[in-house]
């Protein structure tokens, strides 16, 4: 039987489209693909490749201005902020620094730099990013060891408001979406991790962590 990959608790199989078959989750409501028939990183890296977002377009900057905006409002002038997940044309990190903040940016394709989770940071940033994580657990562990005290993480991830919808939901049909979160995965997140969840429309999630 295969565990949920965030909270580690049984699951069951949901649906087979091939080549893929999805689980979900009795206790958080994860759905995800089968660990063994993800794609391997050359063909995942290549779907990427063909993403043409960039700082120049405004209606990129637009989109991503849906967790800019509640997360600005957020935050003390001059913050140090790290961007996970930058893809090809990081965009969300000019942004940011554009308002006077300093960010860090990584991504395992086109920013592959580890020493930047050396570093400690007042707000962290992963859009459009966290349903194509493997381990979501785990990475949303690692951001979290190195976010301060009192400091945010913001996601841009689109939830499954219709579980019983899954099989025709489009969000699903991306070939390199292999997790899928439910506003109740996150709220399961926020407590294992010791903070608190806002949620903002269908696709953005704050999380703050604790002071202590």
């Amino acid at each position: 039987m295969l565990h949920c990959t965030l909270c580690n608790s049984s699951t069951y199989q949901v649906l087979k489209d091939r080549p893929f078959i999805y689980y979900a989750c009795r206790n958080c409501g994860l759905h995800f693909v089968e660990p063994g028939l993800r794609l391997d990183p050359k063909t995942e890296k290549s779907r990427y490749d063909q993403h043409e977002n960039s700082p120049d377009d405004p209606d990129y900057r637009d989109f991503l201005s849906q967790l800019y905006d509640p997360l600005i409002k957020r935050l003390p002038p001059g913050q140090f902020g790290l961007d996970f997940g930058s893809g090809p044309g990081p965009t969300l990190s000019v942004m940011f620094k554009e308002a006077g903040h300093s960010m860090n940016i990584y991504d395992p394709f086109y920013a592959n730099k580890p020493s930047v989770f050396d570093e400690k940071y007042d707000f962290i940033t992963t859009t459009e990013t966290a349903e194509h994580l493997f381990n979501p657990r785990e990475e949303f562990e690692k951001l979290w060891n190195v976010l301060k005290p009192g400091g945010y993480l913001g996601i841009m991830t689109m939830l499954l408001q219709q579980p019983e919808a899954f099989k025709t939901w489009h969000y699903r049909k991306d070939d390199t979406h292999v997790t899928f979160y439910q506003k109740r995965s996150f709220e399961w997140l926020a407590d294992y991790l010791r903070g608190d969840v806002e949620f903002f429309g269908d696709r953005v999630i704050i999380l703050r962590k604790h002071l202590q």
